[in-house]
């Protein structure tokens, strides 16, 4: 009894061995008359996915040199208004010390004003 229910057990593992690589044969036959009637629309398909993802890809490039340009743009301006500010103060410095320097000038022409009219003076009073 137990070497014939091994035996029916193994008579039917090999029908339902047979009956699945049957089915799969079957679906296998099924999917390749689609696939080979379809393998030009999936090929046109394809193209046509591949140059749509190219594009956007080129959009996306330009709009990203588009705006490493603005940056680059707004970077040398930036750097320009440093500069300037930098000269802008060193100007005001020597603005300043220019200022300093020509009041001291001018309070040493007065004073030099008033010995010249002292000397003048002193010459009048000695000849009259």
């Amino acid at each position: 009894m137990g070497r014939a229910k091994k035996q029916r057990i193994l008579i039917a593992l090999g029908l339902i061995m047979f009956m699945g690589t049957a089915v799969y044969l079957r679906l296998w036959t099924i999917d390749y008359r689609i696939s080979s009637n379809d393998t030009e629309l999936i090929r046109r398909q394809f193209d046509l996915a591949n140059r749509e993802a190219m594009d956007e890809s080129a959009e996306w490039r330009r709009r990203y040199d588009s705006e490493l340009e603005k940056s680059a743009k707004c970077f040398r301006k930036l750097e320009e208004n440093k500069k300037s500010l930098g000269e802008t103060t060193v100007l005001n410095k020597k603005m300043e010390m220019l200022q300093k320097e020509n009041m001291d000038l001018l309070e040493r022409v007065e004073s030099l004003k008033q010995e010249l009219e002292a000397e003048k003076l002193k010459c009048t009073m000695r000849h009259i």
